[in-house]
């Protein structure tokens, strides 16, 4: 299991801070600052809920250490994840090795292709949000809050799943074969007892497995299967977030 240090989060919160001045601006609105913090550029994916704008066209190109700020209407929802490896020629059209949507750099309200590490947020008088791995993972993410009332703490799996991903589960690069996401075990084997569907639909008869635990020992502070309420969902009022890719780096 990894965890973050003392240090490593002291920097995560300084670099907060170095992109306060983006979310000044917006005082009044909520804000979503993306920022890369991998080595490598991501292709930041946004899906709205049922009915809710989309935002930035719903994708964009953000290189390491950039950050790109949305600024998101009243009652918003949705989920943001990170796409990976991809290329796409002058009309926007091409693919991505994980998190793909539809072939285009534009999600255009289209959701990621699984595994996908996932943010969702709904916002309202009080802001729900969650990183979830039930569609499996390819990225790190962190949430983080800023300037809300409540409990407001961060969610997110900080830890680089793919290093420890079941050799079932594993998603290889066709270049250089090397991991590059881990499938949900209801992906994988499209099982009811993993999919939580069936006779396994309702959260007294679907419980954790043997690869939820993986993911949940990993990643503590994120949804690990359908169910995983108690542990993974986190609240804030009036707060603006900070989504970070690759926070443990």
């Amino acid at each position: 299991m990894q965890t973050i240090s003392f240090v490593g989060r002291v920097m995560e919160i300084l670099s907060l801070f170095i992109f306060l001045p983006l979310l000044l601006p917006s005082a009044s609105a909520t804000t979503f600052t993306l920022y890369n913090k991998c080595p490598h550029t991501v292709w930041p994916g946004i899906q709205p809920g049922a009915g809710k704008p989309i935002l930035a066209r719903g994708g964009f190109r953000l290189l390491p250490k950039q950050a790109y700020t949305l600024h998101a209407p009243a009652a918003w929802s949705g989920r943001i994840w990170g796409r990976q490896d991809c290329a796409f020629d002058a009309s926007g059209r091409g693919h991505c090795a994980t998190g793909d949507c539809g072939g285009a750099l534009y999600c255009n309200g289209l959701g990621g292709t699984p595994p996908a590490t996932l943010a969702e947020i709904t916002l309202g008088p009080q802001d729900f949000y969650d990183v979830s791995l039930v569609d499996g993972y390819n990225l790190a993410i962190s949430v983080m809050p800023y300037r809300g009332k409540g409990k407001c703490s961060s969610a997110g799996c900080v830890s680089d799943l793919n290093m420890m991903c079941p050799v079932g589960l594993q998603v290889r690069s066709g270049k250089d074969n090397r991991v590059v996401a881990c499938k949900s075990a209801c992906f994988a084997f499209n099982s009811p007892k993993y999919c939580c569907t069936g006779i396994y639909g309702n959260p007294q008869s679907c419980k954790p497995t043997a690869y939820s635990r993986i993911f949940k020992t990993a990643c503590p502070r994120a949804y690990s299967y359908a169910y995983d309420d108690p542990t993974s969902i986190v609240t804030c009022s009036g707060g603006s977030y900070f989504i970070t890719f690759c926070p443990h780096r």
